[in-house]
């Protein structure tokens, strides 16, 4: 039995749909009758060929009794349905439902499930394995917050984590004792345990996510480990996300790589998981934050940027297989418990509704506004951001964003200091008024290398607006400038605005000097086998990988 997400809501949207289709996919490869149950028809996985048996009902424990007295499964997978899955699955065991019907739960079993999502077990978990979290205290009644918030001394500010929700939902950064009280409240009514975390907030430092696999032999691996532009502070649903990280070094990749997998053996969770990290940029301490025990979110696009199928794998894990069992659909030679190596880049920006809600407070904090999210691949941090930017749909194809010229100054380190869907933006208006990298780092945070490609991008606008007459005067110069333009991500539009010459004069100038895009192979292992069933991304780059596999 695979229970779905419900509804579309934020933090919880298609991605759930996709892993739901594909963990239906993957486990009646191997024979199994699946039991689906969602309650909404508007997916992929409620299609009548995706499962045996399809019940379109509402995601409650009443319904899901019903379900599984008339259907009698012999399992349940509770970690590819998003939070409600998990949720359900949780109340249906705690409430001896799945004892009385007979009926297992597979792959992460519920003690894993509950010591990773009950905030005070796991904080307990981490203190005894060794791994540092922030200093926190877990408040469950109205009396115990009242009280936290007149302790003398305190961290200021605190962030609030409530436990078993969703998209960081009831949470919040709190800088008062008022302010205490009120997300504190709101968080207990929303978390179903009335159960929050208050913790010291990490204010600028960065955010690091790593996706892990682990099957019951204990073999684990690394899918990819993502990192956050923005800093601690923005829920990673809402913020800039690379894959894969960019600014540590090898010594701090090795570092959290090594924590995630401790934890997850230390968590007895068998498939997916996506741990959570925060790491001090002056020096290599690091804090575990949390733990999601499922598929998650940002699962769909590690999924999408590798290759490599996580809920697949996961359903597969959770009938028993191992990773040395399951074959590497891309390759068709490796096994799924070869890691993934990437030789591109992954930008993730996200996509606000602020355009249809003009008058909602466009602050984005640690609880999730975006409602959805655009990915894109190149060979560079550079194009990869320019690519997402146009795919947002927001009237934009680069940098320059509508109105931006008419911020005054004061407006300007406003939007640098304080996160919004316009930062990106603020940031790259600060670089055209002349500011300095270190001047923008210490407003927004932001890591000086992300900041130095966005100033590029910035730069070739100069050079495209006082070069215009060399892209028909000499070709060896234009070869030059052109090439780099589009390395950097800039459409042919873009580059005749700047230039004042036509979009088409741009493209037959390009063309005529031999200036093309070539396609890309996203295929797991970055050439190291040959791929099957690979997909492609279209670059700037010499050497073009798909003609051999034409």
């Amino acid at each position: 039995m695979v229970i779905g997400s419900g509804p579309i809501v934020i933090g919880q949207a298609a991605e759930f749909d996709y892993a739901g289709a594909q963990a239906c996919r993957a486990l009646r490869e191997e024979g199994v009758s699946v039991v689906l149950v969602n309650s909404n028809p508007a997916t992929i996985m409620t299609d009548v060929e995706m499962a045996d048996r399809v019940y379109i009902e509402p995601l409650t424990p009443a319904f899901l009794t019903k379900i599984i007295a008339k259907e009698r499964p012999d399992g349940l997978v509770p970690t590819l349905g998003g939070q409600t899955g998990l949720n359900l699955a949780t109340e249906l065991a705690t409430r001896g439902i799945l004892d009385d019907y007979g009926v297992k739960l597979l792959g992460t079993p519920l003690r894993a499930i509950t010591r990773a999502e009950d905030r005070q077990r796991f904080r307990k978990l981490m203190q005894q394995i060794g791994e540092p979290v922030p200093e926190s205290w877990i408040i469950e009644k109205d009396g115990e917050l009242l009280d936290l918030s007149k302790q003398e001394g305190l961290p200021w500010p605190l962030i609030v984590r409530p436990a078993y929700t969703l998209g960081g939902s009831g949470g919040g950064i709190a800088h008062t004792p008022e302010e205490l009280m009120e997300i504190g409240q709101r968080g207990m009514r929303l978390s179903p345990r009335h159960q929050v975390m208050v913790e010291r907030f990490l204010g600028g430092w960065k955010e690091i996510e790593y996706e892990v696999m682990r099957d019951a032999n204990d073999t684990c691996i690394t899918i990819c480990n993502m990192e956050n532009l923005d800093p601690m502070g923005v829920h990673t649903g809402d913020s800039i996300v690379v894959a894969p990280s960019q600014t540590l070094s090898d010594k701090e990749y090795q570092m959290l790589r090594s924590a995630s997998l401790r934890i997850i053996r230390s968590l007895g969770i068998e498939g997916g998981c996506n741990v959570q990290l925060s790491l001090d940029p002056k020096s290599f301490q690091y804090y575990v934050i949390e733990v999601n025990p499922r598929v998650s979110r940002s699962s769909a696009l590690a999924s999408k940027a590798t290759g490599y199928p996580i809920a697949r794998v996961a359903a597969k894990i959770a009938i028993g297989l191992h990773l040395d069992e399951i074959e590497n659909r891309v390759t068709g030679k490796t096994l799924a418990c070869f890691e993934p190596a990437l030789d591109y880049c992954v930008v993730k920006i996200p996509r606000w509704p602020f355009d249809k809600f003009t008058s909602a407070d466009r602050r984005i904090t640690s609880q999730m506004k975006a409602t959805g999210e655009v990915m894109a691949l190149d060979r560079t941090f550079e194009s990869g951001l320019m690519k997402a930017v146009r795919s947002l749909e927001i009237g934009v194809q680069s940098l320059r964003y509508k109105g931006a010229a008419q911020w005054t100054d004061m407006q300007l380190e406003t939007l640098l200091a304080v996160a919004t869907d316009e930062r990106l933006f603020a940031i790259a208006e600060a670089f055209r008024r002349g500011l300095m990298i270190e001047e923008v780092a210490q407003l927004a945070h932001y890591d000086p290398w992300f900041l130095v490609k966005i100033r590029n991008i910035v730069l070739m606008e100069d050079r495209l607006r006082e070069n215009a007459a060399v892209i028909d005067s000499d070709d060896a110069a234009a070869t030059a400038l052109l090439t780099e333009a589009k390395e950097l991500g800039y459409t042919d539009r873009t580059i005749a605005d700047l230039t004042g010459l036509t979009e088409r004069h741009v493209r037959e100038r390009r063309k005529a000097l031999g200036i093309l895009p070539t396609y890309k192979i996203v295929d797991t292992c970055a050439a190291e086998f040959e791929a099957k069933t690979p997909y492609f991304y279209s670059c700037y780059d010499r050497e073009d990988e798909v003609i051999g596999a034409r």
